[in-house]
């Protein structure tokens, strides 16, 4: 990626439906980057198997990176996975909502797609305190897992439903 001032890159965060990706190839969006999906890295699997199978080839990033992206001014739009939506707003995977305050500062818009997968509200300890099956926290250390969150309706632009806006 080159450090430029033109925004070229599409963020997708959560494990939405496939389809979205039949969307962005018809738009050209050709930069796109996924975030990891920490704790399970679910969303890394999925999405890049998703794009590959499109030929279209994903840029993963850890979550805690799209910041950077929007400070460097290369965000063009942000895609977000929902569990449910109505016009207050919406339950997303973890995480949505800074992402979603991230959009709203810098004037980039924040879409919501269907998710392909249902996720409970929290996961286990074990799912933050270790990695890749590794332990990476000492042990006497507890975890926190929240696995969704909700998003109010003034972060969001557009909610899509079956590939369709409303």
């Amino acid at each position: 990626m080159r450090d430029n001032k033109y925004k070229s890159v599409t963020l997708v965060q959560g494990v939405v439906d496939g389809s979205l990706f039949d969307l962005l190839k018809e738009r050209m969006q050709t930069q796109i980057y996924i975030l990891e999906g920490r704790p399970t890295l679910k969303a890394a699997k999925v999405l890049s198997k998703e794009l590959n199978k499109r030929k279209i080839t994903p840029t993963l990033i850890a979550d805690n990176m799209a910041g950077f992206l929007f400070k460097k001014n290369l965000v063009k739009e942000v895609w977000l996975s929902y569990q449910d939506a109505d016009n207050e707003g919406a339950v997303c995977d973890i995480g949505a909502l800074i992402l979603c305050v991230l959009g709203k500062k810098h004037g980039i818009p924040v879409y919501l797609y269907p998710a392909s997968v249902k996720m409970r509200f929290l996961g286990s300890q074990k799912d933050i305190l270790n990695f890749n099956g590794i332990r990476v926290a000492p042990k006497g250390v507890k975890g926190y897992v929240p696995l969704i969150e909700w998003v109010p309706a003034q972060y969001i632009s557009e909610v899509y439903a079956n590939g369709c806006c409303h």
